[in-house]
């Protein structure tokens, strides 16, 4: 069997992780399996239509680095690939005009408040919730005609069994079953003519050849309806993977607390698109082994339905950030300069930490200040942002890591001040740093010249001297290794910063 799937989101708002995820294993098994990946837009609920969706869900595509064959930006043999699109082609009709002389859909005129009255007296008789019949689905013709003469608004609802078990097979779970009776009949054609996701997308799934459809758990309780409606039709189903839900680290509904969000304010916080795929593919998914760090590659080759798992996936945001950090470690110099030159050219970046949540960060003075300094002298903004790679996790972290290299008088810790600056020796030795930078500055040069004064005290450690020094040049205890930084600061800032800190001795 030639594997094709599809990925058909609707666009009416951003796609946030467990939507990349259920695209993510859709682009991956097909691509493990030599298949076809499919993207379409599923458009049909044009009250919840949101403008610049359908960009924003192919952006965040993009970016993560999933892949289709076929979609409304490439085109294709299955085209069009909008589903409004392919209902104005007439594509629905005759199926429907099929069910409908099949006697497997009929024509329901309840009004919205008829509707809301049915609701509250299932509720307060603690009845199912849905539509189980109504007066329309044993109407008479002559009550249907009579209700179409008098203009009356209707929808199509399929006629749901009520004397059978409806099942199907889940890769994941198995054999699931309904019980006769406890399904509603779902409405496959709107008011407005517009089909339902229930109708146009199993309909599209049979045209295009999907053999697996793979999507979240919400839809297994739908899945009986698309498993009748599928046989009334005369066609066999796909098969069905329902992946599991996702759950914070708390073992509650994924909220924004947990880090639910939208897919592109993960690029705008700093996170690389590679390891956000790697940690999203692997919440419900194992590729075997211990096996974390993952390169696309890689996933493609593990990937198969065998290891996704029956149990709810945690987003566990720490271990997000633990992974960028990882990959932020593998970039290579030039790639970590492209890397930060196209964040930092974004207005996306500065929309993102503008947020009023983030007001007290001071990430945007400080993301700006790296900009500037990249765009000033870019060698010394790249050499002070290499310093700081085994210590930042996402990109956004560079701007306060590196923020003491670009400030004339960096911020210094009262506390660090006060432990480290006491020293009887400490404004002796600033003063003979200054009179030592005689333009050699680098990493051993620097070094020699802290550890020629330390032995010079007859210090053992070295601690003595490299604290009061470091907090000096940077204002913290705590950063790069310092004598790499001082050869990135050169003679002149730091003899600036020496003589300011000798200044605050006591």
């Amino acid at each position: 069997m030639s594997v094709k799937v599809r990925y058909a989101p609707s666009p009416t708002g951003s796609p946030h992780v467990g939507n990349i995820r259920t695209a993510l294993f859709c682009y991956l098994f097909a691509r493990h399996n030599g298949g076809t990946n499919m993207v379409r837009i599923e458009d049909t609920d044009k009250a919840r239509f949101v403008p610049g969706c359908e960009a924003e869900i192919l952006d965040s595509l993009h970016w993560v680095g999933i892949e289709w064959d076929e979609g409304p930006d490439k085109g294709g043999p299955n085209a069009p690939y909008h589903q409004s699109d392919r209902k104005e082609q007439g594509i629905y009709e005759p199926l429907i005009r099929q069910l409908l002389e099949g006697g497997f859909v009929y024509k329901a005129f309840d009004t919205p408040e008829e509707l809301t009255e049915m609701r509250e007296y299932q509720q307060i008789n603690k009845q199912p919730i849905g539509y189980f019949g109504g007066i329309w689905r044993d109407a008479t013709p002559d009550q249907v005609a009579a209700a179409e003469a008098a203009g009356k608004p209707f929808v199509l609802r399929l006629r749901m069994p009520k004397d059978r078990v409806l099942f199907c097979q889940d890769a994941i779970r198995g054999r699931i079953e309904w019980e006769p009776g406890t399904t509603d009949d779902q409405v496959l054609i709107k008011a407005d003519g517009m089909p339902t996701y229930h109708f146009a997308a199993m309909v599209d799934d049979h045209l295009w050849g999907i053999t697996h459809v793979i999507r979240g758990e919400e839809w297994i309780s739908s899945t009986p309806k698309h498993v009748y409606l599928l046989e009334c039709l005369g066609w066999a189903p796909p098969i069905f993977v329902h992946t599991t839900v996702i759950k914070g680290r708390d073992g509650s509904k994924l909220s924004k607390r947990h880090g639910d969000t939208r897919c592109l304010d993960y690029r705008a916080a700093g996170f690389l698109p590679e390891a956000l795929a790697n940690f999203i593919a692997l919440i419900g998914w194992a590729p075997g082994g211990d096996r974390e760090l993952m390169t696309m590659a890689e996933m493609i080759d593990a990937f198969s339905l065998d290891g996704l798992q029956p149990s709810p996936g945690v987003f566990d945001l720490e271990k997000l950030r633990w992974m960028n950090g990882n990959y932020i470690r593998k970039l290579t110099p030039e790639e970590l300069e492209a890397r930060l030159t196209t964040y930092l050219a974004s207005d996306e970046t500065f929309e993102y930490w503008s947020r009023p949540e983030f007001a007290a960060d001071e990430m945007v003075a400080h993301l700006e200040r790296l900009k500037k300094g990249l765009a000033e002298n870019r060698a010394y903004a790249i050499s002070a942002a290499l310093l700081e790679q085994e210590r930042v996790v996402t990109l956004a972290d560079f701007g306060p890591a590196t923020a003491f290299f670009f400030q004339e008088e960096p911020p210094m810790d009262p506390k660090a001040v006060e432990k480290w600056f006491g020293e009887p020796h400490v404004g002796e030795m600033f003063d003979h740093i200054v009179g030592s930078l005689n333009g050699e500055v680098s990493v051993e040069a620097c070094e020699k010249l802290v550890r020629d004064y330390a032995a010079k005290l007859g210090l053992e450690k070295l601690g003595p001297v490299v604290h009061p020094i470091r907090v000096a040049l940077t204002g913290k205890t705590a950063g790069p290794g310092l004598f790499e930084l001082m050869s990135v600061l050169g003679p002149e800032r730091m003899a600036e910063r020496l003589t300011r800190a000798k200044s605050m001795l006591r």
